[in-house]
């Protein structure tokens, strides 16, 4: 196979991945909901250039946080199919690192929208 129809190819991996995770993950559809409630927001508020990127920046930081989560899972279940203290710890760290994640996220959220909010109704 060329270099070019492997890196085509990737990129299909790369999409069979994503659609995975959205198919078995409830998190990632809260996360991505949240995303395009964050970008609806942005729009109506018309925030700035630099808003976005740390919007944007935000939603992939989330987005790619619980497609990494799925992907431990996924390995910690392959290779310790019965349960053991490790595997758990493993899982956990995982699942707190997504947690650092979206906390930071809804704080960049909070930051850039809540004043936008409140001055709609106080002017």
């Amino acid at each position: 196979m060329s270099f070019i129809k492997k890196r085509i190819a990737s990129f299909g991996y790369a999409f069979e991945g994503i659609f995975e995770v959205i198919q078995s993950q409830p998190n990632f559809i809260i996360h991505f909901l949240a995303a395009f409630l964050a970008i609806i927001a942005g729009f109506y508020f018309d925030i700035s250039a630099t808003e976005w990127c740390f919007v944007i920046g935000s939603i992939a930081m989330v987005l790619g946080a619980e497609t990494f989560n799925t992907a431990i899972e996924h390995l910690t279940n392959l290779v310790s199919p019965d349960y053991h203290i490790l595997a758990k710890k493993t899982k956990d760290a995982a699942a707190g690192g997504v947690l650092f994640i979206a906390i930071g996220a809804a704080f960049v959220g909070l930051i850039i929208f809540l004043p936008k909010f409140l001055a709609l109704f106080y002017f």
